[in-house]
């Protein structure tokens, strides 16, 4: 659920136990973070150099990839899942080094905190005020062959940090009165329960299921987007209800004939496209004078059977509202679910 609830020396306990039963174990990349217990734990194993990189006038370290993969051990651990790495490296995010490593046949342990999900990056701003930079996509906890939940208590955890085991006690009470306040570690940890029941859930339907049946149930999730911040929202909320529902998720913009993307526009669709290669999800850009129209032909090609829509701009709220498109789309996409992503940072000005 966040820092200093134990997931590094959690993963080095598996990596001594591994080696103890005989497996070829290497520490690929480490981050102690000053901790005497976790550095006195990975004295038994072996731990791969690291390369030098300068960024300005800082000089950072990170996991040498290369050298991973050529030293072939049977499983490496590599902390800091969601880790961007310096410039110049072999490739940008920690997580794609690991894609990497598991290419090459190499078995690998990782550590990761609930908040750098990119489908919960709304949700954590929600909880926390605090906008995470670094995210890595679910297929990852997808693609796991287990996930293990390291869960402390948020008493716990605040103990740890006054005691300076989590980071300085210089920077307890800071972190105390922010991030580490008990209220945020709670919902933090309510989150990250949730997350490993659904994903445990998840793989006992899809096991469970015989093929015939899975057709059966077959859904598919359809949200409309616009070249907007606030459409990357809507992306996460129906990526995460096809998670749900065990299927998969298209994003579609429908761009009316002769409209070229004004600069802005232009930055916020690459910003929704990449979201979409980071979720798995497929971003189509059609032409159309209808939305309606156009939202009923993808849906009947894509096999839609809910449509995600956002909450209006003031502007457009009477429309939409008032017996114009909101409900064109209901009574004109018989048998599809429509639902409306509201933004929740709305809730404060719900009238009492």
């Amino acid at each position: 659920m966040a820092a200093g609830v134990g997931k590094t020396y959690r993963m080095l306990l598996e990596g001594r136990q591994a080696q103890e039963s005989g497996r070829d174990v290497v520490v690929g990349y480490l981050e102690p973070h000053d901790r005497p217990e976790t550095t006195a734990l990975a004295e038994e194993l072996e731990v791969m150099p690291r390369l030098r990189a300068q960024h300005g006038a800082l000089e950072l370290e990170e996991m040498d990839v290369d050298a991973v993969i050529a030293r072939r051990p049977e499983l490496a651990l590599i902390d800091e899942l969601a880790h961007t790495n310096a410039p110049e490296m072999r490739n940008e995010k920690r997580w794609q080094d690991i894609d990497d490593v598991l290419a090459a046949g190499i078995d690998v342990i990782s550590t990761v905190n609930v908040q750098h999900l990119e489908s919960l990056n709304d949700a954590i701003f929600e909880l926390t005020e605090i906008r995470v930079r670094e995210t890595f996509p679910d297929r990852i906890l997808d693609e796991a062959d287990e996930v293990v939940l390291v869960d402390l208590s948020p008493e716990e955890l605040q103990e740890r940090l006054r005691a300076g085991k989590v980071y300085p006690k210089e920077r307890a009470q800071v972190a105390l009165e922010n991030f580490f306040r008990g209220d945020k570690l709670a919902a933090l940890r309510e989150l990250a329960l949730r997350q490993v029941a659904e994903g445990v859930e998840a793989r006992r339907v899809t096991r469970t299921l015989d093929p015939l049946s899975q057709q059966a149930i077959a859904e598919r999730v359809l949200a409309l987007v616009e070249p907007q911040a606030k459409s990357q929202r809507i992306m996460r909320r129906a990526w995460r209800s096809a998670q749900r529902l065990g299927t998969t998720m298209d994003a579609v913009w429908v761009r009316k004939p002769g409209h070229e993307p004004t600069t802005e526009e232009a930055t916020q669709l690459a910003a929704l496209r990449r979201l979409a290669g980071v979720l798995g999800a497929h971003f189509l850009e059609e032409e159309g004078d209808d939305l309606v129209d156009t939202v009923r032909r993808v849906a009947g090609e894509r096999g839609s059977t809910y449509v995600f829509v956002g909450t209006p701009d003031e502007s457009r709220r009477r429309e939409v509202f008032g017996g114009s498109l909101l409900s064109r789309m209901v009574r004109e996409l018989p048998g599809l679910d429509i639902r409306v992503v509201a933004d929740r940072t709305d809730r404060g000005r719900l009238a009492p």
